[in-house]
């Protein structure tokens, strides 16, 4: 649901007094969204599986959950999981991400799943996103969406992946997710 009138810059976005917990800019309009209970059970399962094999080996980056980040003047996104190569953790004190995760999952939520599929999808190609997933709860299944070389300009990659599947990403070697087990939740 949009909660502003006219279209907002990232810095006006930033200006905005504290309001409601999950908001994002999405081109321009303020987007609130109040993901179910399962959408919260799958986020959780994919961030602890990031988070322990970054901490499996020293220098494997950072995972995290919803915070903002910048991409542009006027999208700033709040990912359900992200991930950043060590090279490009943020700052201890940093407020937020400034520039594309290389891994982002947006795990569906009524209110937000067609932005994620269309307008998200697309400014994370345009950002430079490594690795988007999808990751639809209705279907059981998860959209991937890679570049098979960093140089790539654009998504050229593309994957549907269901109950039964493991998803494997070339970013970080020896993560397996079953996807049984994620759906299971």
């Amino acid at each position: 649901m949009a909660v502003t009138t006219r279209r907002l810059s990232a810095e006006e976005y930033f200006a905005l007094p504290p309001g409601p917990r999950f908001t994002q800019l999405i081109d321009g309009e303020v987007v609130v969204n109040q993901p179910n209970l399962r959408h919260q059970r799958i986020t959780l399962e994919l961030a602890q599986l990031l988070w322990a094999w970054c901490r499996a080996e020293s220098g494997r980056g950072e995972p995290g959950i919803p915070v903002d980040v910048h991409l542009d003047d006027h999208n700033v996104f709040a990912p359900d999981v992200w991930w950043v190569a060590e090279a490009r953790r943020p700052a201890r004190d940093a407020l937020r991400i400034v520039g594309p995760p290389d891994l982002v999952a947006e795990v569906r939520s009524p209110s937000t799943w067609r932005c994620d599929v269309g307008t998200k999808r697309a400014t994370y190609e345009r950002a430079g996103v490594a690795e988007l997933w999808l990751v639809d709860t209705e279907a059981d299944s998860v959209l991937v969406f890679r570049r098979s070389l960093a140089s790539v300009p654009q998504f050229d990659v593309a994957l549907e992946l269901a109950a039964g599947d493991i998803l494997t990403t070339p970013l970080l070697p020896g993560l397996a997710i079953d996807l049984t087990e994620l759906f299971d939740r």
